[in-house]
């Protein structure tokens, strides 16, 4: 089966500075995967490259067999990213936000119908939905904007720390969406600094840590490798 995604070697300078020191990783269809460290490590570089948002100093960066930089179209047309700092409409309601979306990626009023209607049950915010988006919570924003980034359908949705400031329960309610699309076959790259909530939910990860991967594999074969409790105290062997 063809790789979802495919980094190899690949380096980032900004400047004088190396954001990302020669990672490799690759993501398998239909799974979640997870690209987990500490703030400032290179996620959301990496993410940013494989969205084809930032160019490469040098590597190779495939997304469904497509180069990221010489095959850039093709690869939009079969993401969805969600920045960590994304931001709805505040003017619009929650409704006519999700409606405004689905016209860039439909065809016809009918595909729009239907790309909005899978939106709204994704964002399960009833009511509220009619109310415009600057009276939303943090919880009720990030919730729409990922329903944003899922009802497309698209094949790899790439996800920038979908839970970043959340509490508990809405974070629950984020990962429980997550987890249910891809069962309809869906692959998700997304990044967290929260090593214990990405454990329950990553059927793989890497460990990122100062631009470079220190490990990966599935949550339980790097526990028993380290002989570690969680994922945390994982990390923390691994960079020792």
């Amino acid at each position: 089966m063809q790789k979802a995604t495919e980094v190899k070697d690949l380096i980032k300078d900004y400047g004088g500075f190396r954001a990302l020191k020669g990672i490799s990783f690759e993501v398998n269809q239909e799974e979640i995967f997870g690209l987990i460290g500490p703030n400032a490590a290179g996620k959301t570089t990496a993410l940013r490259v494989i969205s084809t948002l930032l160019q490469i100093t040098s590597g190779e960066v495939k997304v469904f067999g497509c180069d990221v930089i010489k095959e850039a179209d093709k690869v939009r047309k079969r993401i969805s990213y969600l920045p960590e700092e994304a931001g709805a409409y505040k003017n619009l309601s929650g409704r006519a936000y999700l409606k405004f979306m689905a016209s860039f990626y439909s065809k016809n009023n009918e595909e729009e119908r239907e790309i909005m209607e899978r939106g709204i049950e994704l964002a399960k915010l009833g009511k509220r939905l009619k109310n415009k988006v600057s009276t939303y919570s943090k919880g009720m924003s990030r919730r729409l904007l990922v329903a944003r980034a899922l009802m497309i359908n698209p094949e790899l949705a790439i996800l920038d720390e979908p839970t970043s400031g959340l509490d508990v329960i809405i974070s629950q309610e984020i990962r429980k969406i997550i987890k249910d699309f891809v069962k309809k076959g869906t692959t998700v790259l997304l990044s967290s600094h929260n090593m214990l909530e990405v454990e329950f939910l990553c059927d793989r990860i890497a460990l990122i840590n100062k631009g470079a991967i220190v490990e990966t594999g599935t949550p339980q074969e790097l526990k028993e490798k380290y002989n570690a409790k969680n994922i945390e105290e994982v990390f923390i062997n691994a960079i020792r």
